[in-house]
């Protein structure tokens, strides 16, 4: 008998699984020849899913993962790693076993991902199983995958607060209209829909359930569109951490955990943003999609920091930008 008087998590989270392997470049394009040498290649715990998870973890968010792993060396690193952060993990079994993908990083830290998606298309999550652990959660962050596409219309009904990220969704595919229109806080990247991000927004805003859209857009920061907020798109620029950027592999994923963090805790939009911006800027500094999350005290710290350099009418000029050392404007 499952006890429903107190959510027993602030956050569950549904699918997004699996491993990387990271191959560091010089830069994103095939070089003339037939091989290259690279620095050594590593394999990580990683997508979209894990990330949440270990995020929502390290902010001290009571957190649940679900997901199909398989039963193979992959689905076997991925339990371990959740054993080793001391995160709840109940899995199904992934018939074509757990999924991977294979990421280029370059000098910058900037990354191009190769991912295959072996999930069979008619594969779905039972609902009885998704919604014995989401009727005991605060929240629940349902990842853009095809299994879990029954699940975003039954949570919904019942009232339970959803969020997702799209990626980079141009706004045209109609394959994420379930996942854009269904839940009440909706991420995404720029980077496909590029001038159109505003217009993406809108859309998702005024055809979906969401009260809030946010875009995140590399080192130009962050677009921020919340119903409750007047409904128009706020830009926010990007932070810069004290430590040099390497690798932007999860870098949206840490966004999105501090921002519903702080959402959870009813923090105002742009202080959402910045605890976002704050957080996806760690993940760059450190190698690897999830080895190292921001946790709270260290994101309490660098936002506090940056909200005394802000002057009142917005965001710094360069006279106001500390030096190197600290966080900084970018």
């Amino acid at each position: 008998m499952i006890d429903t008087t107190q959510p027993r998590y602030d956050v569950l989270v549904v699918g997004g699984s699996g491993v990387d392997t990271i191959v560091r470049v010089d830069e994103l394009a095939v070089p003339g020849g037939d091989a290259v040498g690279v620095p050594p290649i590593r394999d990580y715990v990683a997508h979209t899913g894990t990330g949440a998870a270990l995020g929502f973890h390290a902010l001290g968010r009571r957190t649940q993962f679900i997901d199909f792993l398989g039963d193979d060396l992959q689905g076997a690193q991925v339990r371990e790693r959740f054993a080793a952060a001391g995160v709840a993990l109940d899995t199904l079994h992934a018939p074509n076993g757990t999924p991977r993908s294979v990421n280029l990083v370059d000098a910058r830290g900037r990354r191009f991902s190769f991912y295959d998606g072996r999930h069979p298309a008619d594969l779905l999550m039972p609902l009885d199983f998704a919604l014995a652990h989401a009727i005991r959660a605060r929240h629940v962050h349902v990842s853009r995958s095809h299994f879990n596409r029954e699940l975003l219309g039954e949570l919904a009904e019942r009232g339970i607060p959803t969020s997702t990220d799209l990626h980079a969704w141009d706004g045209t595919d109609p394959a994420a209209l379930p996942w854009a229109l269904t839940p009440d806080a909706v991420f995404l990247s720029a980077a496909a829909a590029g001038e159109r991000v505003g217009d993406v927004m809108r859309m998702i805003l005024d055809e979906g359930r969401a009260r809030v859209v946010v875009a995140t857009d590399g080192e130009r920061g962050a677009y921020v569109l919340d119903a409750a907020a007047g409904g128009t798109v706020r830009h926010h620029p990007a932070v810069v951490p004290p430590l040099p950027v390497v690798d932007s592999n999860g870098a949206g994923d840490a966004f999105l955990t501090a921002f519903l963090h702080s959402r959870l805790d009813g923090a105002p939009p742009d202080a959402c943003a910045l605890a976002g911006l704050v957080s996806g800027a760690f993940a760059c500094t450190r190698h690897g999609t999830h080895e190292r999350q921001i946790t709270a005290a260290e994101l309490a710290a660098a936002v506090s920091e940056l909200n005394g350099l802000r002057p009142p009418s917005g965001p710094t000029t360069p006279a106001d930008r500390p030096s190197p050392a600290g966080w900084r404007w970018s």
